[in-house]
């Protein structure tokens, strides 16, 4: 049977509690055995590497550097790595190992919760089977992103909310990536727990959460 590690805590402003409870869900109705945890000495467990799944759900805090470091080697050893929005890549900025994993690091949102567009970029991938670019509401994530990235999903920015300099800029939305033997799937939507009822942001996060954990979608 999968084996699932869920760990939120945080700045509470992105629900991690509440969102936690949603993968968790999931997962279980996957076939999944799944624990929750509320602080990150748990990523300094040796356990953690056998397990099929990691979701983090943490965004701001701090790491420790062996919490760090281990969760690091778990996912170059080929435990999944999977989550979203700042839960996932607004975690831990003074980590740069983490930064390195998880292949993007969110830097701003101009004009904060604002309309734009997701456009869905391989829609031959089985994360992406049958969906269309969307109309999205949130805030719009401006990344540093790695470009080994493979990217899914992107955005276009106005350069309207006081940074017209960024006009025109295509930034990644969601996408997946190696880490070692580890798959590693993020998307970038999400800021509030209410934006899981989105058909679209909800059947990316689902089939990512089991791509990353090798199973099919």
């Amino acid at each position: 049977m999968q084996r699932a590690l869920i760990v939120h805590g945080g700045w509470e402003g992105h629900d991690p509690a509440e969102c936690a409870a949603i993968y968790r869900r999931w997962l279980h109705e996957a076939g999944f055995t799944v624990r929750v945890e509320t602080g990150t000495e748990v990523f300094a467990d040796p356990a953690i590497h056998e397990l099929s799944l990691i979701v983090p759900i943490i965004s701001h805090a701090t790491i420790g550097k062996e919490e760090a470091l281990n969760l690091c080697r778990a996912v170059e050893g080929g435990v999944g790595l999977a989550g979203h929005h700042g839960g996932m890549t607004d975690a831990f900025r003074d980590c740069i190992e983490y930064q390195f994993m998880t292949g993007g690091q969110f830097v701003a949102h101009p004009g904060n919760i604002i309309d734009y567009t997701v456009d869905i970029l391989a829609t031959d991938d089985p994360i992406m089977a049958g969906l269309k670019s969307f109309a999205y509401r949130s805030e719009q994530y401006y990344m540093h992103v790695d470009p080994s990235n493979e990217v899914l999903a992107t955005t276009t920015f106005s350069g309207d909310h006081g940074a017209p300099w960024i006009e025109g800029v295509v930034m990644p939305v969601v996408w997946k990536r190696r880490h070692g033997l580890g798959r590693v799937f993020h998307s970038t939507l999400g800021h509030s727990v209410k934006e899981f009822e989105i058909p679209e942001m909800a059947t990316i996060m689902q089939r990512g959460l089991l791509w990353a954990a090798r199973e099919d979608v």
